[in-house]
């Protein structure tokens, strides 16, 4: 008897962090924002705000050639004064005619910095070796692989008026294509995520940026540990608990395709779900709610339970509802089957994907079960410490 207790604790505890980090926290975060508002109202900025503050827009790339002169043209195009805008490339490691095709740009006369060196130590080691170099008060950095909107400069420059903001994240998109199973899904997340966001950043900040579209002022920026993956996400938390806000500004957004295939998805999701667990453990100081207040509460609730929790505890209240079920708990019998139904439709779409094009609504238990999937392997992949810092780009179309 005790132990059918324990277990049915188990399980609903289990079963309520589970939908309260998919459901309950952005319910309650949008609550708390919306009573914020009437207190306090929205922040505004003056869009005719002259804007004069000088930035560096620092891509690192490794083996980039070809996709180079696409993401120069972009930046040399972006709504920005020229003459404050500094574009520095940094290719360390990279073995391609990389220099050669930032010397044509270079013999046009535009503004463009090139770090080259022999050793591929990733994209961290790279920013941390040419952080000293950069001389403007804003560093803005973006992948060599996105495309920025034209306004992005200014819409982040203009969160920096404000001088309690440390770090600006802009907006990740990923463009969709119909019938796809990877864009559909990883367009969905981030959509998601971009919701979330929003809230987090105007209730107090960000909890991590991406490293698509990421700014900080630059006397902010922190060593970033050797070996650290996440390092757009260790930049930004740094910054936050050294007491300034990381601001999101979704009307500066970075383009980029989607993962070619599920595969290629999964491979960036194991090795994303690897840092996040590296992070937690990084970041232990940031779960101390009483010196970081609201802080704590978003970070755990957007953050710690999800990559946590949650994949484990999917497993767990899947095993607990089988065995209650079999000892005459009708409800747990009713949950059991519905969770079966959700890995069989997950099951189902992985096997004939390739020969038939799921349903939206098919589609989420499967990206879902995928995601946690991902997240068991990423967690194993941390325990033995084999995740490398540098990053082996999953394949984009």
């Amino acid at each position: 008897m005790i132990d059918l207790i324990v277990l049915k604790y188990v399980f609903w505890i289990s079963l309520f962090i589970i939908i309260y980090s998919i459901i309950g926290y952005p319910i309650v975060l949008y609550i708390i924002v919306q009573i914020k508002r009437l207190i306090k109202g929205k922040r505004e900025f003056d869009e005719k705000t002259l804007l004069t503050s000088r930035v560096s827009l620092v891509i690192p790339c490794y083996n980039e050639a070809s996709i180079l002169p696409m993401k120069i043209e972009n930046s040399l195009q972006l709504d920005y004064p020229k003459e404050l805008m500094d574009i520095v490339i940094v290719a360390d490691g990279s073995t391609d005619n990389t220099p050669e095709v930032v010397e044509l740009y270079k013999r046009k006369g535009h503004n463009i910095t090139l770090f080259h060196n022999n050793i591929r130590a990733g994209k961290s080691a790279a920013i941390n070796r040419v952080i000293n170099e950069i001389n403007t008060p804003i560093t803005i950095c973006t992948d060599a692989n996105t495309i920025l909107n034209d306004q992005s400069i200014k819409e982040i420059v203009r969160q920096f008026l404000d001088p309690k903001v440390g770090c600006v994240c802009g907006e990740k998109r990923v463009k969709q294509e119909e019938g796809d199973l990877a864009s559909s899904g990883e367009g969905a997340y981030w959509k998601y995520e971009s919701f979330l966001k929003k809230l987090d950043s105007e209730l107090t900040s960000v909890m991590g940026g991406a490293g698509e579209l990421i700014a900080f002022r630059t006397e902010l920026y922190p060593q970033i540990p050797h070996k650290m993956i996440l390092d757009d996400f260790f930049i930004s938390m740094k910054i936050l608990m050294k007491g300034f806000r990381v601001a999101y500004e979704p009307k500066a957004y970075a383009s980029e395709d989607s993962s070619a295939s599920v595969r290629e998805e999964m491979k960036r999701k194991i090795r994303i779900s690897a840092g996040g667990f590296q992070i937690i453990f990084t970041l232990l100081p940031l779960l101390n709610i009483f010196k970081y207040g609201w802080v704590t509460f978003q970070y755990v609730s957007h953050r710690v339970l999800r990559w946590l929790f949650v994949p484990f505890a999917l497993p767990v209240i899947y095993i607990i509802s089988l065995y209650l079920s079999l000892t005459d708990h009708f409800l747990y019998a009713i949950l059991f089957a519905g969770q079966t139904l959700m890995y069989s439709i997950a099951v189902t779409v992985h096997l004939v994907k390739k020969y038939w094009t799921p349903s939206k609504l098919m589609m989420l238990p499967y990206y879902y079960a995928m995601m946690n999937y991902c997240a068991i392997l990423g967690f194993w992949r941390f325990l033995l410490g084999n995740q490398s810092s540098v990053w082996e780009k999953a394949i984009r179309k």
